[in-house]
C-alpha cells in the first residue's frame, strides 16, 4: 500500500505564524480601459472581426431582450424575469472562448451565453410564456432555459445545485475521453451555499476538467458582498481548495475571453478545475420582484454605468475600424421589432395539455399521480373562470 504523507507540502517555522486575510494578493486581469483603449502593458487576445462583431452584437441583443422582457413582465404578460444589464460581457465573453461541445451549466443570468450559442428569440419567448412549444412543457418559471443540442443544461431555481453537478459531468467527460469541458456559472451569493464547497472540493480531488465561473456582481439580492463574507472575494476560496484561480474584470470582454480561453486550455490539458471570479456589477434589479433603490444609491449605480461593458467594447471596435454605427443602430431597431413580434407569436400559442404535469418522470404514470391529475381536472372544471387557459383544454 502506498505510504501517504499529508505533510509533504508543509514547511516548518519556529515562530507562531498567523496567516491573515490579504496575505496573498489576487490581481484582477484588465485589458481594456473604460475608454475602450488597450492598456499599454496588456496584450489583447487574437480575435477576428467576425467573432468580435458577433460578441458585440450578442451583448447588444441581450440588452434589448432584457429591456423588452422587463417591460412585458410589468404589463402582466409574463410572471417573472431576470435581467443581466451590466453583466453581459461576463456571459458572452466566456461563451465565445468555449467549444460548442463544452457543456454549459448556468445559474439564471447567462442568457448571453445561450444566445451566443444560437438560441433564437422564438425559443426564448416560448420558454418564458410556458406555451406548447416550450421544451420544459410549462413546468418551469420564466428564464429557466435549457437546450440539449446547444449543450446548455436546463436551469434550476435552487442556488448552487449546478456546481456539484458540473463537477460530476466534467468527471464523466474525462472518463469518456472527450475533448470537452464543463463551465458552471454562479453568483457570489451562491458561493455561500454548501453545494459550492462540495462541488469545488470534488472537482479538485478528482481532477475534473471544469471551469467554475463566478459573477461577483456585488449583491446577493439585497445583501452586499461585504455582508456576505470577510475574505478576499471568491477567488481566495479557489486557492484554499487547491484550484487554479483567475480574477478578471467582468466588464472587460477581452479580459473575460482571454481568461476563459486559458482556463479551458488548462482544464483540458492538465485535467483540472479552474475558478474564474469576474468582478462586475448588476445594474438591473435582482429580478422583477426586487427594488434596488431600497439598498443602494443612484450615485453608486452611475459609477458603474461609466464602466458599461457594451460601450467599452464599442469604443474598442471603433479603434479597430470594425464598428459601423449605422449598421449597429439598424440592428438594434430590427432586434426591438423582432422581440416584440416574437412576444406576440408566443402569446398566441396554446399552453401545454394538463397531462404533461405528470409525464416524463416515470415510464408509466403511477396510480397516485393519475388520481391527483383527475382531482386537479375536477377542480378546474368546477372553477373554469379562474383557469381560463387550462379549462378549455381539459378532455
Amino acid at each position: 500500500m502506498q505510504d501517504r504523507n499529508h505533510l509533504a507540502r508543509v514547511s516548518t517555522t519556529h515562530q507562531v505564524n498567523v496567516i491573515e486575510n490579504g496575505l496573498i494578493d489576487i490581481p484582477m486581469l484588465q485589458i481594456l480601459q473604460p475608454d475602450g483603449s488597450v492598456h499599454q502593458e496588456a496584450v489583447a487576445p487574437e480575435l477576428d472581426q467576425d467573432t468580435a462583431t458577433k460578441m458585440y452584437n450578442t451583448m447588444a441583443y441581450i440588452r434589448v431582450l432584457d429591456e423588452r422582457m422587463v417591460a412585458a413582465q410589468r404589463q402582466g404578460r409574463i410572471s417573472f424575469y431576470l435581467a443581466s444589464t451590466g453583466e453581459e460581457a461576463a456571459a458572452v465573453g466566456s461563451a465565445a472562448a468555449l467549444s460548442d461541445n463544452d457543456m454549459i451549466m448556468s445559474q439564471y443570468r447567462e442568457q448571453g451565453a445561450l444566445a451566443y450559442r444560437g438560441y433564437t428569440t422564438d425559443q426564448f419567448m416560448n420558454q418564458m410564456f410556458s406555451n406548447e412549444k416550450d421544451p420544459n412543457k410549462g413546468r418551469q418559471m420564466p428564464i429557466h432555459y435549457g437546450d440539449k443540442p446547444l449543450n446548455f443544461m436546463t436551469i434550476s431555481s435552487p442556488l448552487g445545485t449546478q456546481i456539484p453537478q458540473a463537477s460530476g459531468y466534467a468527471y464523466g467527460q474525462k472518463m469518456a475521453g472527450k475533448e470537452a469541458i464543463t463551465i458552471c456559472y454562479f453568483g457570489e451569493g451562491a458561493a455561500s451555499e454548501g453545494d459550492f464547497h462540495a462541488g469545488l472540493n470534488m472537482a479538485a480531488v478528482l481532477n475534473c476538467p471544469a471551469i467554475f465561473f463566478c459573477r461577483n456582481n456585488g449583491y446577493a439580492i439585497s445583501t452586499p458582498a461585504d455582508e456576505q463574507f470577510a475574505g478576499d472575494g471568491i477567488a481566495s476560496r479557489g486557492l484554499g481548495y487547491g484550484i487554479k484561480t483567475i480574477r478578471v474584470d467582468g466588464n472587460d470582454i477581452l479580459a473575460v475571453y482571454a481568461a476563459t480561453k486559458l482556463a479551458r486550455k488548462l482544464a483540458l490539458e492538465e485535467e483540472c478545475p479552474v475558478l474564474i471570479e469576474a468582478m462586475t456589477y448588476r445594474l438591473a434589479a435582482h429580478s422583477t420582484s426586487d427594488d434596488p433603490t431600497g439598498y443602494r444609491s443612484r450615485e453608486e449605480e452611475d459609477k458603474w454605468r461609466a464602466k458599461d461593458p457594451i460601450q467599452r467594447m464599442e469604443k474598442w471596435l471603433i479603434s479597430k475600424g470594425w464598428f459601423d454605427e449605422k449598421a449597429s443602430q439598424k440592428l438594434l431597431d430590427q432586434t426591438r421589432q423582432d422581440v416584440l413580434a416574437a412576444v406576440k407569436r408566443a402569446e398566441k400559442v396554446d399552453i401545454p395539455p394538463i397531462e404533461d404535469i405528470v409525464n416524463d418522470v416515470y415510464a408509466e404514470v403511477p396510480w397516485h399521480l393519475k388520481d391527483q391529475l383527475e382531482q386537479l381536472k375536477s377542480h378546474i372544471r368546477q372553477y373554469p373562470d379562474v383557469y381560463p387557459k387550462t379549462s378549455g383544454r381539459i378532455k
